[in-house]
């Protein structure tokens, strides 16, 4: 299973990408709203895990950018 974490906090998105890895989860981190949807947009994921409070880009308007692109299985909140 391929998961996208986006969170601007460094110490938070590493915790998080070592635990879900160490879970046998293969584990793409962006440390900003746009990378990540970039990201998101860009390669299949079966889970993104998002960070509502990102600095550039609000974490739900990703979500529904996401959805409004077709991507409604790969939606999260973190």
């Amino acid at each position: 299973m391929k998961l996208l974490v986006v969170e601007d906090e460094d110490k938070t998105a590493d915790y998080v990408r070592q635990g879900l890895m160490e879970a046998g989860f293969v584990v793409d981190v962006a440390r900003n709203g746009l990378d990540g949807h970039h990201q998101a947009m860009s390669e299949p994921y079966d889970l993104v895990i998002l960070d509502v409070m990102l600095p550039d880009v609000d974490g739900w308007r990703i979500v529904q950018s996401l959805r409004e692109a077709g991507k409604q299985d790969v939606s999260g909140i973190l």
